[in-house]
Formats: C-alpha cells, sequence, structure tokens
C-alpha cells in the first residue's frame, strides 16, 4: 500500500509452471497488497504452482480465451478486489518484479495515469535477446502510431503496464480484442481519453520458457497494429465512428 492505495499485481497466465516462482518471488510485498493470477486454462500445472505459492487470488478459465481475454478477466478481479492501482505482470519473468516501485509511484503520486515498461528505452531490447525481426517491427510500428496518435511513447507493445484505478474503470475494455491486439487496442483508448502516460526503462529477457509468440501471429498483430492507429486517426477526424473509440474521448472530462 503506497498514501493510503491499495496495490494490485495481475498476472495473465498460460503455462507459466516453470517461471512463476521467479517471478513472484520477486515482487516488493511491501508495498504489493495483493497478487492475482488468471490461469488460460494452461495446459501445465501453473495454478497449483500459483495455489502453493500463496497467490492470493488464483483463477482459471474453463477454456482459453486468449491474451486479451485473460486481461479482462485479470482487471475486473482487480477492481472487484478494490485496487487502486493496477499493475500487469507476466509470470513468465520476460519483466523484472525488481521496477515494480517505479511502476507503481509515479502514479500513487498522481504524476500519471498510466505506467509503461519501456523494453526499447536504453539498449535493452536487443542485449535481452529480442529478435532482430521484431526489434525492427517494434520500430516501424511504433513511429507510425506516434504519428497516427499524435504521441510520443518509446513504444506501444511492451506487457508491463500499470493503471489507475479509474483508467480501468472507465475504459470500454469489453469491447475490444481477446487476442494479443487487445494491448495496443486499450492504449489506443487510453490516448483518445487524455489519459497521461509515462514510461520506465526496463530490461527484458527472452529465453525457451518466456512467452512469445511466432512470426506469423506476430505478424498477424502488426496488421491489427496498422488498424488500429488508421482506425484511431479516422475517428479522430470524424470520418469513422469506431465502436472501441466511440465516447472515449469524453471519459477524462468527465
Amino acid at each position: 500500500m503506497i498514501d493510503g492505495k491499495k496495490i494490485v499485481v495481475v498476472m495473465p497466465a498460460y503455462n507459466a509452471e516453470v517461471t512463476l516462482k521467479q517471478t513472484y518471488d520477486e515482487i516488493p510485498f511491501n508495498i504489493v497488497d495483493e497478487v492475482i493470477l488468471v490461469d488460460d486454462h494452461s495446459k501445465d500445472h501453473t495454478s497449483e504452482v500459483a495455489k502453493k505459492l500463496g497467490v492470493n487470488k488464483v483463477i482459471r478459465h474453463p477454456h482459453n480465451r486468449g491474451y486479451g481475454g485473460n486481461q479482462k478477466t485479470c482487471y475486473q478481479a482487480a477492481l472487484e478486489s478494490g485496487a487502486d492501482i493496477v499493475v500487469m505482470l507476466h509470470p513468465d519473468y520476460q519483466y523484472t518484479p525488481l521496477l515494480l516501485e517505479a511502476m507503481i509511484y509515479p502514479i500513487a503520486r498522481g504524476l500519471f495515469d498510466v505506467m509503461l515498461g519501456s523494453r526499447i528505452l536504453g539498449k535493452g531490447a536487443l542485449k535481452g535477446g529480442m529478435p532482430m525481426y521484431k526489434f525492427i517491427a517494434n520500430r516501424f510500428l511504433t513511429l507510425f502510431q506516434n504519428i497516427m496518435m499524435n504521441q510520443k511513447l518509446a513504444e506501444y507493445h511492451t506487457g508491463y503496464r500499470a493503471f489507475s484505478k479509474k483508467v480501468l474503470e472507465t475504459l470500454p475494455l469489453e469491447r475490444n480484442s481477446d487476442d494479443f491486439v487487445f494491448d495496443n487496442e486499450m492504449l489506443g483508448q487510453i490516448t483518445m481519453a487524455g489519459y497521461t502516460i509515462g514510461e520506465v526503462t526496463c530490461p527484458t529477457k527472452y529465453f525457451k520458457e518466456a512467452s512469445s509468440i511466432n512470426f506469423v501471429r506476430s505478424s498477424k498483430y502488426g496488421l491489427g497494429v496498422l488498424r488500429v492507429s488508421l482506425t484511431y486517426r479516422l475517428h479522430r477526424w470524424g470520418l469513422a465512428k469506431i465502436k472501441i473509440f466511440d465516447g472515449v474521448e469524453k471519459l477524462r472530462k468527465d
């Protein structure tokens, strides 16, 4: 807890039994009040490992809902638990929990509504093993998105994110995809609503046990990112009414 604000870490998990303990053990429980893990119908023993570790709440989907669907469950469960600040931390140890304080404090102190752990700030991405094709795609897509969304973010594709309660309560996340492009649609809604975003440099690790989508899925995600960016701009210009953005621009003012 920070300044009377309840801190909840959510873990969208799928086949994470090997890396879960290492991730969980580095969480700073001097400020984190609760951990919620949502198991997206893993084929391994992720849920059992989580319960043995003492994860406060373990939810297992009866069928695989996808990465976006998993996040929807995560955020709903966090809000129901009374969270004031919610951090999404992947249980595959690709992002270090040691940065949780840097992610949380700017929101707790009212500096930002959202914090992102950026792999691109600095030289951590390639050093951590990010494939070159993903790095190049990340740079191209981020440039395109910054132009379309009138932002200056280092990247839009990190899975390390923290949010204030108001952001999660007001965004119409149920309209978003249940697939990987959910992340991008959510950031589009955040910028459309005018919420403030901060970034912190985040080292990353790519290794066998760390979850990562293959080239085909990455290509599908990239096309989805382009779609989100283009529809964002069309909606801003009033040339199209896009469902995921409809009414979102009024949220922060309200």
